[in-house]
């Protein structure tokens, strides 16, 4: 089962750079763009077909994919009577659009699957089915039972039990009356929460009740919001994770050199997200709707991410060609308002010294990523 999740996830990591290249494919077509490869894979061609004037293939190291783009900069040489149809020619807007498309799908990708997740398979969390009712407590005096599902609160029948949860902590003593499915039948008991002392330590008011804990489908109309809120939230959690991503390098040298432990929630490489999915693919302790759970939310997530940093300002990213074409959008327009030639474009050849230095940064750290995660892995506990 370990190997099986290791391969899944393999898959879907293919998969997802496949549709981020189909990204760039699509957008650079619909806009009259040469496209003349696209590959998954890198290295020695494995198969190839030609389609029209591109030709589609895998390749021998299934390290990512590319889409080759012709006309990328002034320098490169276009068949004769296609010039007008090199990258370097098309619109900021176009540039845009067409660098953008892969990490736009990214996001896309993810926000189905957690759409998927919410819908089809469910999610752990906890229910508004009461497990057992403590003694001496306000829902006991009002004879709360096990197996009653609150459905309303005041009339409310919100359905996500934390929203429900917040009105009894916020009651501030006053009785609230709530609805109860009892065995097929809906009824209505009043109970006022009362404040108790909390083992953390603090004290809030509290009805009396243990819920049960297990998997809920939404419908899909809801799962339509909650797969864009999640979508949003694993995005803010990515953007604070890449901008702390510096200060957890040195923490990561010492887990991979010093010996120490692997940080779960420091810094994992490919290799270690695979070794994740295979055990949560392989761990007994998960059901199986919760295997495919945590199996979809590494994807989505990982997607989530890796669009987000395709997106920064650093060449050789997709981002760091956006901000290129950007400065040259700014460029053209401050010569037209002094009544200017426009300038010629950024030739980002030039720019091919700062390139190198962050493709050896990034390889550096993907390196050190790959050792860590072969020799001291980040090992759950379940």
């Amino acid at each position: 089962m370990q190997l099986l999740g290791i391969l899944a996830f393999v898959v879907a990591l293919l998969v997802s750079v496949m549709i981020h290249e189909f990204g760039h494919y699509l957008t650079a077509r619909r806009f009259g763009m040469r496209v003349s490869e696209f590959f998954l894979g890198f290295g020695t061609r494995i198969w190839s077909r030609q389609r029209g004037e591109t030709e589609f293939g895998i390749k021998a190291i299934p390290a990512g994919g590319y889409c080759r783009i012709e006309g990328m900069t002034p320098d490169d040489e276009m068949p004769d009577g296609e010039e007008g149809r090199a990258f370097y020619r098309a619109s900021a807007g176009k540039k845009l659009i067409v660098l953008g498309a892969g990490s736009f799908l990214h996001f896309v990708l993810g926000y189905l699957l957690l759409f998927i997740l919410l819908s089809g398979v469910g999610v752990n969390q906890v229910l508004p089915v009461i497990d057992s009712v403590v003694p001496n407590s306000a829902a006991a005096a009002a004879d709360f039972q096990k197996g009653d599902e609150i459905v309303a609160i005041n009339g409310d029948r919100n359905i996500k039990w934390q929203s429900q949860l917040d009105k009894i902590r916020n009651s501030q003593g006053k009785e609230l009356v709530f609805t109860i499915n009892r065995g097929g039948t809906e009824i209505d008991i009043s109970a006022a929460p009362r404040m108790t002392n909390i083992d953390d330590g603090t004290s809030r008011y509290v009805l009396g009740i243990i819920n049960e804990f297990g998997t809920k489908r939404l419908t899909p109309i809801a799962s339509i919001s909650d797969a864009a809120e999640l979508t949003w939230t694993f995005t803010s959690a990515s953007a604070k994770a890449l901008v702390q991503l510096p200060t957890k390098i040195p923490a990561l040298w010492g887990q991979t050199f010093g010996g120490q432990e692997r940080d779960e929630n420091g810094l994992v490489g490919v290799v270690g997200v695979a070794r994740v999915s295979g055990q949560v693919s392989s761990s007994g302790e998960l059901t199986t709707s919760e295997r495919i759970g945590t199996f979809i939310l590494i994807v989505a997530s990982l997607n989530i991410f890796v669009g987000l940093f395709n997106l920064l300002p650093i060449l050789p990213l997709d981002g760091g060609h956006m901000a290129v074409a950007i400065a040259d959008a700014l460029r053209a327009f401050i010569a037209r308002l002094r009544g200017r030639p426009t300038p010629t474009a950024i030739d980002i050849k030039v720019l091919t010294p700062i390139t190198a230095v962050v493709f050896v940064v990034l390889a550096a750290l993907t390196v050190l990523l790959l050792i860590a995660d072969i020799f001291n892995p980040i090992l759950l506990n379940f």
